[in-house]
């Protein structure tokens, strides 16, 4: 499983003309599925990305995660982000999860970082959609459930 997430002040979804997810201050999670991937994949990264340390403190230091602020979270899936680029000029995406696969996985991770008590908005699955933000910092992590980074 592998996401990017930005700290953002706001981002918002948009499917066909209609906002559908918008949130203020927090992270924008792009969220990618691997073939191989399993609920403790899913669990990792929701913990890990829940208790991420990239919001200032008083001191101006990144300190703080999502649920000290009391911050938001957009979940937007994302499979191109298993796109192998390493050869010729058209990723490949043969490590990304068939539909159905990615799609459980993904909502259980959206189910998953909701008990944690954060406000949780989405897009939808497999739609085409338009992701607006506004990058805080800016500061952006990327993260792999495999820890390939």
């Amino acid at each position: 499983m592998r996401a990017v997430i930005q700290r953002v002040s706001c981002a918002s979804v948009m499917v066909d003309g209609s906002i559908l997810g918008e949130i203020d201050k927090g992270f924008l999670v792009l969220l990618g599925v691997e073939e191989d991937d399993e609920e403790k994949d899913l669990e990792y990264m929701a913990e890990k990305i829940v208790n991420l340390r990239i919001f200032e403190d008083e001191f101006e230091k990144m300190n703080l995660s999502i649920l000290d602020i009391r911050g938001d979270m957009l979940i937007v899936s994302q499979f191109t982000l298993l796109g192998d680029c390493r050869k010729g000029r058209r990723p490949n995406f043969m490590n990304a999860a068939k539909p159905e696969k990615a799609n459980d996985l993904y909502m259980k991770f959206v189910e998953k970082c909701k008990t944690y008590g954060i406000k949780v908005e989405t897009g939808v699955f497999r739609a085409h959609m338009e992701v607006s933000l506004c990058n805080d910092g800016p500061v952006t992590m990327l993260m792999d459930s495999k820890k390939n980074f």
